[in-house]
């Protein structure tokens, strides 16, 4: 079986953004929390997923992150509504939404 790897964008307390890739993206959140994730994410914790996009490879979705990190904020807020977790799309699953709870998403 094949692992599907996720680009995903953070917000963060001080309103700032974070991408990162991982695997298990609810894990992943759940360790920046915790202040066990990057750096960046100890000083600056993050309170929600704005958006994830799954990838067949673990080297496409690091090429995908190189380049939603060089983009502005603006961009990056409009790349997460493109790709916006599943609260956002119509409310046919409620587990849906309950799954995307963890990662703090707003529905």
């Amino acid at each position: 079986m094949t692992q599907c790897w996720w680009l995903y964008l953070l917000e963060c307390h001080d309103g700032r953004t974070y991408a990162g890739i991982a695997t298990d993206v609810a894990a992943r959140f759940a360790a920046h929390t915790r202040g066990k994730g990057a750096k960046f994410t100890r000083s600056n914790r993050p309170v929600r997923v704005l958006g994830v996009q799954a990838f067949a490879s673990k080297s496409e979705a690091l090429r995908a992150e190189a380049v939603l990190k060089k983009l502005g904020r603006a961009e990056k807020l409009a790349w997460a509504l493109t790709c916006a977790p599943l609260a956002r799309r119509d409310r046919q699953h409620e587990a849906d939404d309950e799954s995307m709870a963890r990662f703090g998403v707003d529905s």
